[in-house]
């Protein structure tokens, strides 16, 4: 199992980045980029740990794993549906954060965002 960037909740945008800018920092992970109130971390220009203001409660806790192709997307987003899961993004590339991203979310039974993600180009 791969996870390839987590995300979390935050309460103040302004204050988790200044913390989180200062106490990365000796782990040479610093601020690579924000999207849409979402404060991306991480090293050599990847962001792989994620914070932001979240005002839908149901939401607490975002995962994304590793797929290496896009059609292992498509069948994690397939079978999370059967299994219970609801939708939270059909499979697809999402052009702002790169051009081969393509990934598929689903919320989880406990109301967690879930996400498989291929950054290959196919």
């Amino acid at each position: 199992m791969t996870i390839d960037h987590i995300g979390i909740a935050i309460s103040d945008y302004e204050k988790s980045k200044e913390f989180y800018s200062k106490a990365l920092a000796p782990l040479e992970i610093e601020l690579v980029v924000e999207i849409k109130g979402w404060a991306g971390f991480g090293k050599n220009g990847k962001p792989k740990f994620w914070f932001g203001l979240d005002k839908e409660a149901h939401k607490p806790i975002h995962i994304a794993f590793s797929a290496n192709t896009r059609k292992m997307v498509d069948l994690f987003y397939e079978t999370s549906i059967e299994a219970g899961a609801k939708d939270n993004g059909k499979p697809g590339i999402r052009g702002i954060y790169h051009s081969n991203y393509y990934g598929a979310f689903v919320i989880d039974p406990d109301g967690h965002n879930i996400e498989a993600v291929c950054h290959s180009a196919e």
